[in-house]
């Protein structure tokens, strides 16, 4: 982060042209002109959704698991690793135990209850008074 700032006042403020900070903190141009395009550096972000292959026929058997498990407690669900050992024995699974465990895991994020709280503003002060 210090090393992104510096760039900028140097290119920015100071009047150094990128290629000669490219030179100077020993950088790509590409990576300072991204620095100059951005005021803080960009996050990375995946292009596409991972996919995974060896997964694609067993999807709906996880996700009829994960549909029955939300009506039982929390003792009683499966976890990824009960899941995994599932599809290997009856659904001859051959994938490996990581790529159940992120798929289960995205899908609970993705189904996971979400609170939004309401807050109403006062109409007035004459509500505070009465």
């Amino acid at each position: 982060m210090d090393i992104y700032s510096r760039v900028r006042r140097t290119c920015l403020k100071d009047g150094m042209s990128s290629r000669e900070a490219a030179r100077y903190f020993n950088k790509d141009r590409k990576t300072i002109a991204k620095m100059l395009r951005h005021e803080l550096p960009p996050g990375y972000q995946r292009s596409e959704p991972p996919h995974w292959p060896k997964l694609d026929g067993f999807v709906g058997v996880i996700d009829q698991i994960l549909r029955t498990d939300k009506a039982l407690i929390t003792k009683q669900r499966h976890t990824a690793k009960r899941i995994f050992e599932h599809q290997s024995d009856e659904h001859n699974y051959t994938g490996s135990l990581t790529t159940v465990t992120s798929y289960v895991r995205e899908q609970k994020r993705r189904t996971k209850e979400v609170f939004v709280p309401l807050s109403h503003p006062l109409r007035g002060s004459a509500c505070l008074h009465a």
